[in-house]
Formats: C-alpha cells, sequence, structure tokens
C-alpha cells in the first residue's frame, strides 16, 4: 500500500467517523449568525468532489463536477454515498498504476477532503458537538 492509499484511507476513515458520530438534525446545523451553509451541504459537497475526482482519475483529467447525493439531511443516504465513493477509488488506485496526472488528481482529491476536515472543525465547534475520538486523536480537538 502507498503512502498515498494511506492518506486517502485515513482522511476518508476520518470523515466517515465524524458523520457517524452525528444526528441527523445535526446535519441541518450552520454557523449561527455567520455565513455559511449547514453540515450536509459540506458533506454533500465532499461526496461529490470525491465522485468526481474518480471519474477524473480513471479518465486522468477532469470531467466536471457531479454528485449523486439527493437527501444531504439523511444520515443514512451520506454514509450510503460516502461508503461507495470511498470503495470505488481504494479498489481503483490498488489496482491500477496511476499516471503523474492521475497521482496529481488523486492528492487535489486528497486536500479537498482534508481541506473540508478544517471546515467541520469549525461546525463542531461552533455547535458545541462532540468531536469522534478519531479526531481527538488525529487533530488534537
Amino acid at each position: 500500500m502507498t503512502v498515498i492509499t494511506r492518506k486517502i484511507r485515513r482522511a476518508f476513515a476520518l470523515t466517515y467517523d465524524l458523520v457517524e458520530s452525528l444526528t441527523e438534525d445535526q446535519l441541518l446545523l450552520h454557523l449561527g449568525d455567520l455565513p455559511s451553509n449547514k453540515i450536509g451541504d459540506q458533506l454533500w459537497c465532499i461526496i461529490g468532489a470525491r465522485e468526481s475526482y474518480f471519474k477524473a482519475i480513471q479518465k486522468g483529467k477532469w470531467s466536471g463536477f457531479s454528485c449523486s447525493l439527493q437527501d444531504n439531511t439523511s444520515k443514512t443516504e451520506v454514509i450510503k454515498c460516502m461508503a461507495a465513493s470511498c470503495r470505488n477509488i481504494i479498489e481503483f488506485i490498488e489496482q491500477e498504476k496511476l499516471s503523474e496526472e492521475q497521482l496529481g488528481l488523486l492528492v487535489d482529491l486528497l486536500e479537498h477532503e482534508v481541506q473540508h476536515h478544517g471546515q467541520l472543525i469549525r461546525y463542531i465547534y461552533g455547535n458545541n458537538i462532540q468531536f469522534p475520538q478519531s479526531w481527538n486523536e488525529r487533530y488534537t480537538v
């Protein structure tokens, strides 16, 4: 397993742990009086990026953004789409020898996922939600 595969797995696992720890009501939360979208909207973007970068990695070039998640207020639907996107990406990158372009897209995906972790940390703090243990260990929150 390559370093990039381990980092992708870890980032995806952290996102999954956070979603598992949230309630459906918490998916509707935003950052108080600040301009912000909802936690569920952040997750929609994460899933859409995973799916869109996966298509790009397969083709070796960016092919546009799309997201299969229809209901970002349903924890069940969010987890289902997260699991599918994780499985598709991990299986592909473990079976294929990636080109430089594909590796670049994979790093872009990792950056995107981790950038959302930073945003979600603000949402979790701003709404007085408890972090899962994995986030305490990784980010010292």
